[in-house]
């Protein structure tokens, strides 16, 4: 882990005290995601009502620039160059560096006529089954840890082999038997626990992020 990445978390800890018992967790799951992005893979996030924003939220952050210049590939570049010559060096200004990510909640066709058609509480798990694959990340949201939508969408990630992480409440209900990892904001009430989550998640989109962009200082 790069030492910009270290100092992230020790300053989240400063920030946070409530969620310093958290600090394992995060270190496991910054190194995870970075580890599988690098090998190609990408995120798949979900969630319900506010935890559905968060999950756009989450793919915002990653799939642009968040904190640091994320240059594009250097083939990439010089491929448009080749190609468009007159419109290169705007297209190259503009683009960014990105990490794959996929918010779940996003597609609204789909989650209307499969929910209509076949099962709302299957339709994160049938997008996870057609999308998923073994080197892949699953982020669930849920404050109580036990919206099945999100459960089912968990159990198809374990099954294609992906690397599941809760994010949940205090308790982690019946999410925290099904990741590999949760982490459970300090907090019961809905808001609450959503106030925590979004600290929770800069954190791991500014830590991947420099894992897989950043220089080592």
């Amino acid at each position: 882990m790069k030492k910009n990445t270290e100092i992230m978390i020790e300053e989240f800890k400063d920030n946070y005290p409530e969620m310093a018992n958290l600090d394992y967790e995060l270190r496991y799951i910054i190194a995870e995601i970075s580890d599988r992005i690098k090998k190609g893979g990408k995120i798949l996030v979900c969630g319900n009502g506010g935890s559905a924003s968060d999950s756009e939220h989450i793919v915002g952050e990653l799939l642009k620039e968040f904190y640091i210049r994320r240059p594009i590939d250097g083939e990439f570049h010089k491929k448009l160059l080749e190609l468009y010559p007159r419109e290169a060096h705007h297209m190259i200004k503009c683009l960014q560096g990105g990490i794959p990510a996929i918010s779940l909640v996003s597609q609204t066709g789909f989650l209307s006529a499969y929910g209509n058609d076949v099962s709302y509480d299957m339709a994160y798990a049938q997008q996870v089954y057609v999308y998923g694959e073994e080197n892949d990340i699953f982020i669930g949201l849920s404050t109580s840890g036990n919206s099945s939508n999100v459960l089912y969408g968990a159990k198809v990630a374990r099954a294609k082999g992906m690397f599941v992480i809760g994010i949940t409440g205090e308790s982690g209900g019946k999410l925290k038997d099904i990741s590999h990892i949760i982490l459970n904001a300090p907090a019961k009430e809905t808001y609450r626990v959503q106030e925590y989550h979004l600290p929770l998640y800069h954190l791991i989109c500014r830590a991947i992020e420099y894992e897989i962009f950043g220089e080592e200082i």
